[in-house]
């Protein structure tokens, strides 16, 4: 299975849950929040089969950016993935809108010129964000959990990036809108755990049989042959950090 989006460092026992990854052969993005907890991250992630941890910096954690920020150039060389990063313009988010943007928009910078796979928070920001990666012409992008003006997909599918499906959006009308409008080979599967819950628990990375069983009906298709487009498109993906 597989999960381009989730936080493995977010769940009450992470070396329990990297072990169950690797047992079952997931193929796994694993979220950070801050540069620092990237850094914790490092010796449980090594020598992981399939399984990478992302160095982000969340734009929820603005308080910490500055101090931050230091941390995240010096292990910038350390992953190939990015995230989770973007911009927030939410009640929670909206007081502190222009430290994310400046925050954003110095991690595109300095991407700008590297071989690097963005996993996107665009919570009502949807456009600027677009607007961002446009200005940094940012090659490789999936938009994490997208939310945003239906109308917009079409040009973020312009651009090349991709959309990440979490079980929770095959829940909700408006989720079932979004993905019935993203063309499938721009499709991928996450979990965002431990965000999403499954039976009155956090979902456990990988777990995105919700996702294929609905992307199955919508397509009218097999199981087998939406795992197999959805693992092509990630190969598009992953081809382009080489």
């Amino acid at each position: 299975m597989l999960d381009t989006h989730c936080h493995i460092d977010l769940y009450s026992k992470p070396e329990s849950i990297l072990n169950e990854c690797d047992k079952y052969g997931y193929t796994i993005l694993s979220m950070t929040n801050l540069p620092s907890h990237f850094e914790r991250g490092i010796p449980f992630f090594q020598n992981r089969n399939k399984v990478r941890q992302a160095l982000g910096m969340h734009p929820l954690h603005t308080a910490h950016h500055k101090k931050e920020f230091p941390k995240f150039i010096s292990n910038l060389e350390k992953t190939s993935y990015i995230g989770e990063v973007g911009l927030d313009f939410s009640k929670e988010g909206f007081d502190t809108k222009d430290i994310q943007v400046h925050t954003f928009e110095k991690i595109l910078e300095i991407v700008s010129d590297k071989k690097k796979l963005l996993s996107i928070h665009s919570r009502l920001a949807e456009r600027k964000v677009l607007e961002l990666l446009r200005k940094y012409k940012i090659k490789n992008v999936i938009f994490h959990w997208y939310s945003g003006d239906i109308n917009l997909i079409d040009e973020i599918v312009q651009q090349g990036y991709y959309f990440s499906i979490n079980p929770a959006m095959v829940k909700s009308m408006s989720g079932k809108k979004i993905i019935s409008k993203v063309p499938r080979n721009f499709i991928l599967t996450e979990t965002d755990g431990p965000f999403v819950m499954e039976n009155d628990l956090p979902i456990r990375p990988g777990h995105v049989q919700p996702v294929v069983d609905f992307l199955a009906t919508e397509w009218m298709l097999k199981n087998d042959e939406v795992k197999q487009i959805i693992w092509s498109n990630f190969q598009k993906v992953v081809k382009k950090l080489k």
